[in-house]
């Protein structure tokens, strides 16, 4: 919680990407609050106060996470409008013209976005959101020490240039700095 906090602050990529590690590591747990207090919350180096609060954290995601049925699989209703938020700034930086190193950038990485796109079901899924479940997986893969090729993280790299740029434009949208509707 206290990561998510500093995270979603300082840079909204990092944050969703950690709140969907955060949804898997309560799926590992089987939902399992008790568990999951021993395991993290208990060790975690912060005062009881701090603890009861990322108790009552989890304890919530928990049951968003059975409400909204996304125990097995799927992304917290809050998780997924990060996305969707990112994916309106997205359309608006591109449509607006005024972050041309941002609109040059995601035309430079846009071959391997549709590299990616062949390879998914989903018609639907939007570029933003391929760039995450891409730069997620590779998280994954680094966390099992996956063997990774070098064409891979070389597309790692440009797409992680890319959301660099999106999340610097959101802090930026967001706090008024940035206006894109003129």
């Amino acid at each position: 919680m206290f990561i998510a906090q500093k995270l979603k602050k300082e840079n909204i990529c990092e944050y969703l990407l950690y709140m969907w590690q955060v949804e898997n590591l309560i799926r590992a747990f089987k939902l399992d609050l008790e568990a999951i207090n021993t395991n993290i919350i208990a060790p975690y180096p912060v005062e009881d106060t701090e603890k009861k609060t990322l108790y009552e954290w989890y304890e919530s995601l928990i049951e968003m996470m059975r409400l909204e049925n996304v125990q097995e699989n799927g992304h917290l209703q809050l998780n997924t409008n990060v996305i969707l938020e990112l994916d309106e700034l997205h359309t608006l930086l591109l449509k607006s013209g005024k972050e041309v190193g941002y609109n040059s950038k995601f035309y430079h990485v846009l071959p391997f976005i549709s590299q990616l796109r062949s390879q998914q079901t989903d018609p639907q899924i939007t570029d933003v959101e391929l760039c995450f479940n891409f730069q997620y997986g590779i998280m994954l893969l680094r966390m099992k020490k996956a063997e990774i090729s070098p064409e891979t993280l070389q597309a790692q790299t440009e797409i992680s240039k890319f959301m660099v740029l999106l999340a610097r434009n959101y802090q930026l949208y967001k706090s008024g700095e940035l206006d894109l509707e003129n």
